[in-house]
């Protein structure tokens, strides 16, 4: 079903895809439906290839990847199209013959069950085009000299955030700050901190 993927790339995924039994697409599934529900910070594919080996099904991490990411690729395209479930699975077996009956039941009850909230969700963060911080870097420098001032010796805080924009993309944003500027933004995360205790 993603537009990215070739005829060929799609069957490699499925093929992949029906190695597993029901109740393994089933967790694995549910797993990426709550991360795009919101309910996890993201999609654990260590965790997901640890079940599958407990159950026997042994597949490599590029394999493991690719399932992932065609499993968030396909439930993020259903939930941007407004499909149900029945038009999903229609799509799905566009896209090749390929698919054993029970997967196809399998993504089609889960989608029946929690199309809804994902669709809610990720047109809430659509609307709220807000970023979310992957990662943080800092550094504590010292300026020495600068074209206007040969003896600064000032010290000031470097930082280097890493956010996931709602379109997928991963943008940096850096910035400098003073020791005064640094201990205020300090300050500020601190008592946020201490209110989000509270809740």
């Amino acid at each position: 079903m993603p537009a990215d993927e070739d005829s060929h790339g799609i069957n490699s995924v499925v093929d992949k895809l029906s190695r597993l039994p029901p109740d393994l697409l089933t967790e694995a599934s549910q797993h990426i439906l709550s991360y795009l529900q919101g309910q996890n910070s993201g999609v654990d594919s260590a965790e997901i290839s640890h079940r599958f080996q407990r159950a026997g099904v042994t597949l490599d991490h590029e394999a493991v990847q690719s399932i992932i990411r065609f499993l968030l690729l396909t439930f993020r395209s259903a939930a941007k199209n407004n499909l149900s479930a029945d038009e999903l699975v229609s799509k799905l077996k566009e896209g090749t013959s390929k698919w054993p009956k029970a997967s196809l039941q399998v993504l089609h009850t889960l989608w029946s069950e929690q199309g809804a909230a994902v669709r809610a969700l990720q047109e809430a963060q659509s609307m709220l085009s807000i970023g979310q911080l992957v990662d943080m870097q800092w550094k504590l420098g010292m300026a020495v000299s600068s074209d206007t001032c040969r003896s600064l010796n000032s010290p000031y805080v470097s930082l280097l955030l890493k956010i996931a924009e709602p379109s997928g993309q991963i943008s940096q944003k850096a910035f400098e700050m003073t020791i005064p500027q640094f201990q205020n933004f300090h300050k500020q995360f601190k008592e946020m901190a201490a209110i989000m205790e509270t809740v």
